[in-house]
This record gives structure tokens, sequence and C-alpha cells, in this order.
């Protein structure tokens, strides 16, 4: 996909136009208003470590078809990705400046970023909490354009007359895919109570089939987590939801063997007051919660609980269903019948604390432009 980001805006670079805009004329004489598209000036990106290489893409692309020369931070843990290709920009025939690196730290290379007077935008994608630290910075320093794709706690509803064997696949991939280090996870599924024992059991069935292992091994289904303080936060998210009356139906534990691996994990009797229920663990730990038979408004309303809202999903064959949630959830992005299926032309960025602005597609453009108007008398 990192690949087909970059192709998709070298298609835009000669493609951004402005428009010509009718205005009421300064009679007897005439007018003509037209606006530009100009580049918003130099851009700050600052990226996170769970895939280093495709957030790069996804705001390099766009920022770079725009005009603008970039300045990047990559992750403090994943820093090799982003100065490689640097280099491969170097050897590409990139002008010197167009694009700068700067590994380090968020608190002193991020910042530097935030606070400098000749950046004038800043695109980040991490925690919300961070989020607010990036806002707050970009506000005080010179009032810098930001957009903000942060946390999420995606809500994946399963009506009962789905199709139970493409719901159990989506769902797992919903929630396991990179080892749930996606900001799109399914951060909790709720399952029509007529078929929850049924899909919970197939679930566990299919965790049981996971081959864990070397991620650079292509039939491995499950690698590592990224580092030790984000496995061993995973851990005490089972523990804590555990302890607030969470039923621990599969895995909660490190894998025995060498590495971080984490068993893929399934949570259920998650009530709605419970830890788990609202909090983003970003690890493969599925959240299991029951909702009653035909009840969707119920479903609907426990779904928007949250202050996330980066992305959902729903299953379901019934079209007036798919589309009623589709309508009601509060997310920036809806699957239906499918889950994970980004695209490079289609705008990705969420509601509430998950932030504002977007990536991909035309709408990303937008984010690293300025519109000039021009209004000539004659």
């Amino acid at each position: 996909m990192s690949i087909a980001t970059f192709r998709y805006y070298a298609g835009w670079c000669d493609k951004i136009l402005g428009d010509t805009v009718p205005i009421n004329h300064a009679t007897p004489n005439r007018n003509l208003c037209i606006t530009k598209k100009e580049p918003i000036g130099p851009v700050g990106l600052i990226v996170p470590w769970n895939y280093p290489l495709m957030m790069l893409a996804w705001k390099m692309g766009a920022a770079l078809a725009a005009g603008n020369t970039v300045v990047i931070k990559p992750a403090n843990v994943t820093p090799l990705t982003a100065l490689k290709w640097a280099e491969l920009t170097a050897k590409a025939g990139f002008p010197p400046g167009v694009v700068s690196v700067l590994p380090g730290s968020g608190s002193k290379c991020g910042q530097a970023i935030l606070d400098h007077p000749d950046i004038r935008k800043v695109g980040f994608t991490g925690s919300t909490g961070i989020g607010v630290t990036v806002m707050e910075s970009c506000a005080k320093s010179n009032l810098k354009k930001c957009s903000l794709e942060l946390g999420g706690k995606s809500p994946l509803i399963i009506f009962a007359d789905c199709d139970m064997s493409s719901a159990v696949r989506n769902g797992m991939g919903a929630v396991f895919f990179n080892k749930g280090e996606n900001c799109i996870a399914a951060g909790r599924l709720f399952v029509e109570r007529s078929i929850h024992d049924e899909f919970v059991a197939r679930a566990i069935e299919e965790c049981k089939k996971m081959k864990i292992g070397d991620p650079l091994d292509r039939s491995t289904a499950h690698g590592p987590q990224n580092h030790r303080k984000h496995f061993q936060s995973l851990l005490d998210f089972v523990d804590r939801s555990v302890s607030e009356g969470a039923t621990l139906a599969y895995g909660g534990k490190q894998v025995d063997r060498p590495g971080l691996f984490m068993e893929p994990t399934i949570l259920t009797d998650v009530s709605d007051d419970n830890f788990a229920a609202h909090e983003e663990s970003f690890g493969p730990i599925m959240i299991v919660s029951p909702f009653e038979d035909g009840d969707i408004e119920g479903v609907l309303r426990r779904a928007n609980a949250t202050e996330f809202g980066l992305a959902s999903g729903v299953f379901t064959n019934d079209v007036k269903k798919a589309l009623r949630v589709s309508e009601g959830i509060q997310a920036g992005t809806v699957f239906v019948n499918t889950y994970n299926k980004t695209d490079v032309a289609a705008p990705f960025g969420g509601f509430k604390q998950s932030g504002f602005g977007k990536d991909l597609g035309r709408d990303a453009l937008d984010e690293y432009l300025k519109t000039k108007v021009i209004t000539m008398e004659y």
C-alpha cells in the first residue's frame, strides 16, 4: 500500500486546480474572481511505530504532491525505515532540503517541530493524549494548521443474520491483524445474543490455529509485539479487565518462547462499565459483549458511548440494518461486511477525540494546501 500511495499522489501533482468564482460585479465595471491552491509551507510530520513506512507514505505523498518541503520525525523505536526512505529519495534525485528526517524522542525532536516558527503545518498520528499536546503547541507557537489521527475504540456490531463464517474470519482480522497494533482495530465486538456463544467458540478455535512466530515467515499469522513497555501494558490490560469482572475465554499470557509474543486473547462478559469497554489496548485482545436480539438502537447507543470515533463495522445481510448502523455510528469510517479495507483513494480520519483532518484520497491534499483568492476589476 505504501508504493500505491506514492503512485496515487504522483498522479495528483499536475491536477491541483483552483476555481473561477461568480461574484457580484462592481457596476458599471465587471469583476473576475479566481482561487489558486498553493503549498501551505514547510510541513512537519510525526508518525508512529506500528506502520513506520505506511504512515510515512500516507502523509508524505500528499504533502509532497501539494508542493511542500517536509521534515519528518519517525517514532523513537522505529527510526531506520524513515532514514532508508530518505536515502532512496536522494538516489531518486530529490533536491536537497525537500525531505529531512529528524530521529529522536518526541519530547525533544517532536517538540522542536511543533515549536519551530517556520513550520506551517503538522500532521500527526499517535495517541489522543499526545495529540492534545500537539494541538496546544501548534496554537501557542504560530497557529500552525494541524491534522490529528489519534486513538480509537472501534466498535464492530455483528447481527444474527450475518454470514457467520465471514463475520468470524473478518472479526479475527479486525482484532488480530498486525498483532492488534492497528489504529482501526475493532476495540469492542457487540454480538447479537442468539449467536454470541457460537461466535466466541468459533473465534477460540481460530485462535488455536494461528501460527505464532517469525514475522518474516509468510506463513506466520501472529508475530511479536513491538517493544517491551507496550507488551507489559497488554498483560496489565487483561489483568485489570478480569479484575473488573470480564471472563478470560482464551489466551492472556506470554507465549512460552523467546521474544515479546502474546497469546491471541479473548475477553467475554465485558460490561459497559469495565475498563476494557472504553480503553484502547492496541494489542491482540478481542473484547466481546452481547446485545439483545433486534435491539439496533440500544447497541448503537452503546457503540457510540465512547470519546473515540475512528472506525467501525457491521456484519448483517439486511441492508436496512447496515444502512441504519452506517448512519447512526459516530465514526469516520464504517465497514459493512468487511473490515480493514482501506484504499489510497478513500479518505481516512476520525471523529471526536480520534482527531480531525484526513489522510489518503483527494481530501488529504487540502490538508497541505492553502487557498488564495484573487479578485480583478475591468
